[in-house]
């Protein structure tokens, strides 16, 4: 019995150390900006843009010099999200339903909910806006984000311009006041605030500077006045504004006594849009930091992108660089090891763990090839625009070889001269095209009728088309913009359903502007009459559970045809 109190004594000790370690658990903020590229940092030599808190942030951190993204939006997004190849996720595209990410995969966020973090994000998430590709139901806990690909786009709450916007609260409409990027900062820092006394992982995924390049004049006026031609001036004030939070985030963590145990880090989804190439004739030429190509570009400057990464317990600090190659496919298991974190699906990763290269082992990643490439289209097309890398070599469209390390800029082909290379790379891209192509004809399904989403709101956004051009964007819906296609579903439980098909979303009470139209899904087809000034029609089917394609068609007085850009379906039994 004398020994009880000691006993007690080590056991509440014991107690007290695990909950320590729990609580030394590093949280996560990860900052991704859209379209901006590697020149469009000061720090990397840009010296006309304003960017002084992500300069700061540099000199605090640990720099990746030679990562690589994908070459557009949602792939880049999905590798992120998977730690695989974006096109095993199902997404290689934009737009057409190719943006839509498996649910089959198990995601940066679930790994972190699944070992106790709050899990949040903020803004831009384009790998699906309906049950079951939303980030809720892809392991945020919390979501604050727009629709689509960006604000102003098809699936985007309808009128959105980026100031004054209405965005989706955890799948709720919610008006906002501000500017989109102030309004997406605001929220991670309260989400942080809520937080601050348990782990937490953060998404902060802005849709700045991705056109249209809509920004406050006082920070596009000033690179004006310094003979910076628009669009690029706004582009720059985008970023500005960008760089003006990441200032204000970090000084909130800060404050909150967070910034040592938090991995910070910053990163961007592809190369450059509008910062490398100025008007003929222009006083600023623009900044790519010497790379070839920008956004969509198989050549480095569609493609590498900043990282900056800061942990000071951890550290990961001090303005180092590693110039190792790396890529987004890496961020996912890197984040499980320096958080120490189960993942039950890490043999499934194409990425590596960075740890020992960002503690300085500069031998680690030398042997390995990373793979790249643009595929904006239907069905992707072998060498389309792509790039196979080493730490020395660019094999592009599996025909020009560069060096890399003597020629940054990708001017010289020196294919004749090293055959022997070009072989071994282009054996790297075919065994890992042949990886790929399983998944080339699966599509990813829209749900419907499920609890989580008793209505679901589907665009022409995510129409599967081909040959057909495809209105994506808000303004193609004004413009009326001619297009047919399908929506891949999977209707989750049999019974009935209304589908309401629109020219114009409920917001906008405007005809049809069709005579006739047309629904099919599975074997259910109907065509009716419609009156000049009928704003929707309305079809009640009976579905079966399982997959099936929704087409639908208005016919126009001129005998054109177009599909409904908007389609509201909700089971009624």
């Amino acid at each position: 019995m004398k020994r009880l109190p000691l006993f007690s004594a080590i056991l509440t000790s014991i107690l007290l150390f695990v909950s320590g370690l729990q609580a030394a658990k590093p949280n996560v903020v990860l900052i991704i900006t859209d379209d901006q590229g590697y020149g469009d940092v000061g720090v990397h030599g840009n010296e006309m843009i304003q960017t002084p808190s992500l300069d700061a942030l540099y000199k605090q951190s640990v720099h990746l010099t030679d990562f690589h993204v994908d070459p557009t939006c949602s792939p880049t997004r999905s590798a992120l999200m998977s730690g695989r190849y974006s096109t095993r996720t199902g997404v290689w595209h934009t737009i057409m339903g190719r943006s839509l990410m498996s649910t089959h995969e198990w995601t940066v966020a679930e790994v972190f909910q699944a070992n106790g973090y709050q899990t949040g994000m903020f803004g831009k998430w384009h790998l699906g806006d309906n049950y079951p590709l939303r980030p809720l139901d892809q392991g945020f806990s919390f979501a604050f984000n727009h629709g689509g690909g960006g604000v102003g786009q098809g699936p985007d709450y309808w009128g959105n311009d980026y100031f004054d916007d209405t965005y989706w609260r955890n799948a709720k409409p919610e008006a906002t006041e501000g500017y989109c990027t102030d309004v997406w900062f605001d929220n991670a820092i309260d989400y942080i605030r809520e937080h601050k006394d348990e782990p937490f992982f953060v998404y902060l995924s802005t849709n700045a500077p991705h056109g249209p390049y809509l920004v406050d004049e006082k920070y596009s006026k000033p690179y004006e006045e310094k003979g910076v031609a628009q669009p690029m001036a706004k582009f720059y004030g985008m970023i500005t504004n960008i760089d003006e939070n990441v200032g204000r985030l970090d000084k909130e963590l800060h404050d909150l006594g967070l910034a040592n145990n938090t991995i910070l880090i910053f990163m961007t989804d592809n190369g450059s849009a509008a910062g490398w190439r100025a008007p003929k004739n222009a006083k600023w030429p623009g900044f790519n930091s010497g790379m070839r190509g920008g956004k969509g570009s198989e050549y480095d400057g569609g493609h590498r992108v900043p990282f900056f990464i800061r942990w000071p317990d951890g550290k990961l600090e001090g303005g180092r660089d590693v110039n190792q190659l790396s890529a987004h496919i890496d961020v996912l298991p890197t984040l499980t090891d320096l958080c120490d974190l189960k993942d039950k699906a890490s043999k499934s990763r194409d990425g590596v763990s960075l740890t020992r290269a960002l503690a300085g082992n500069n031998k680690v990643l030398q042997d390995r090839t990373i793979l790249v490439h643009s595929q904006r289209v239907e069905y992707p097309q072998k060498l389309r625009k792509c790039s196979v890398m080493t730490s020395q070599w660019r094999l592009v469209n599996g025909k020009e070889l560069f060096d890399i390390k003597a020629d940054p800029g990708q001017q010289q082909d020196v294919s004749e001269e090293h055959p022997e290379v070009v072989k071994q790379l282009q054996q790297e891209y075919e065994n890992w095209w042949t990886s790929l192509s399983t998944v080339f004809d699966d599509f990813v399904r829209i749900g419907l009728g499920s609890h989580d989403e008793p209505e679901s709101l589907l665009h022409s956004h995510d129409w599967h088309t081909t040959g057909n051009s495809t209105p994506w964007h808000q303004n193609h819906v004004r413009n009326g913009a001619m297009g047919t296609g399908y929506w891949a579903v999977d209707v989750t439980a049999s019974g009935k359903y209304q589908i309401e098909l629109r020219r114009w979303p409920r917001q906008e009470e405007k005809p049809l502007e069709a005579i006739k139209a047309s629904i099919k899904i599975g074997d259910y087809s109907k065509e009716v009459e419609v009156t000049a000034d009928q704003v929707k029609v309305v079809f009640d089917v009976e579905l079966p559970k399982g997959p099936a394609d929704l087409e639908s068609l208005f016919t126009l007085e001129n005998g054109k045809q177009r599909g409904a850009y908007f389609a509201y379906i909700r089971r009624i039994d």
